[in-house]
């Protein structure tokens, strides 16, 4: 088990609740704007305080230093403006870890690179990014953070809705890149708005409303009308194409 919750809580922002994550899973937090999805997210990650017992590798949350935890697990925040002119690949490299062997990390990092189309913007200031290129250039320095080509105690990533401003195949890139981090043992928890990428790639869900998580299990069991529609307030409906399920909203 990767990471235990019990009667975990923020006052006033997050109502208690239990749950567990496996390595290798990938759990989409799924719910309308201000259900809470960001403060779980932040808490998850050792940067919010929080009421009840969280325990991450068997340890108590509390007990892992900043430097042991970000050996372990990266974050990406919801919003981070770039902090200064510095290059791309001045940045990426900030991500690695010190002991990582140049060669495998090269490899790994070309590898990357390329897969989410940023091969030709290293050398480019971070404040001369597009949106788009700036969420990918963050994307990708959290994974390098992770990825055990370069740091073989890497364990989970914790993205706050990750597919913000990238178009359909810079999302296909990332959920390859993601699929190949969960391959390798690593945990993934990400959420997001699109009801139909979660039905198609998460492993399990946390479906959440107004501060609480309201339900959890597969996302092809709890991603069905029946249960998002008193949650969005609004009327889903459910049809197949090509063998796949998918949702819209009623007209």
């Amino acid at each position: 088990m990767l990471m235990k919750l019990e009667g975990v809580a923020v006052p006033g922002r997050l109502a208690p609740f239990s749950a567990t994550l496996s390595g290798g899973e990938l759990l989409h937090l799924v719910g309308p704007n201000g259900a809470g999805k960001s403060t779980l997210l932040a808490l998850m990650t050792g940067l919010l305080a929080f009421q009840g017992e969280l325990e991450f590798l068997q340890q108590p949350l509390a007990r892992w230093t900043p430097q042991a935890l970000a050996q372990r697990r990266a974050w990406l925040p919801q919003q981070q403006a770039p902090l200064s002119q510095m290059p791309v690949f001045h940045y990426l490299r900030l991500h690695l870890q010190k002991e990582s062997d140049k060669k495998q990390v090269d490899a790994a990092l070309g590898e990357l690179l390329e897969k989410l189309q940023l091969s030709d913007k290293l050398t480019r200031p971070l404040t001369q990014l597009s949106g788009g290129e700036w969420q990918r250039v963050r994307l990708a320095a959290v994974v390098l953070q992770i990825d055990p080509t370069s740091n073989p105690q890497g364990k989970l990533l914790i993205l706050d809705e990750p597919m913000t401003a990238l178009d359909v195949a810079q999302q296909k890139a990332v959920d390859d890149v993601l699929a190949r981090l969960r391959n390798a043992g690593i945990a993934v928890i990400a959420s997001g708005h699109d009801l139909n990428h979660s039905l198609q790639q998460a492993d399990n869900v946390w479906l959440m409303h107004q501060g609480s998580v309201v339900a959890q299990g597969p996302a092809s069991r709890l991603l069905t009308p029946e249960r998002l529609s008193p949650v969005y307030q609004v009327a889903f409906r459910q049809f197949e194409l090509d063998g796949q399920r998918l949702l819209t909203v009623a007209r």
